[in-house]
């Protein structure tokens, strides 16, 4: 989970940018934080650009799926 140490640079803005979920290789809409649902690794990642292909990131528990949600944008996401 990210830390902070100055709340007056973090806004909170909930929206539908936050709940989607995507594969790895999909191209993500926002720069920001992502975080894998099933194993909590996070990465920061440039809009635009494909999120962390399966080769790179790799679970335990190979049976569970990469999936990744933006969970803290650069905004304009929200």
């Amino acid at each position: 989970m990210p830390a902070y140490n100055d709340p007056d640079y973090f806004d909170r803005r909930p929206g539908p940018a936050f709940n989607v979920l995507y594969n790895p290789g999909e191209r993500a809409p926002y720069s920001g934080i992502y975080r894998c649902e099933n194993c909590a690794d996070e990465i920061a990642h440039n809009g635009g650009n494909p999120l962390t292909p399966q080769n790179h990131h790799q679970h335990t528990n190979r049976f569970l799926p990469i999936v990744w949600r933006l969970i803290a944008a650069t905004l304009r996401a929200a």
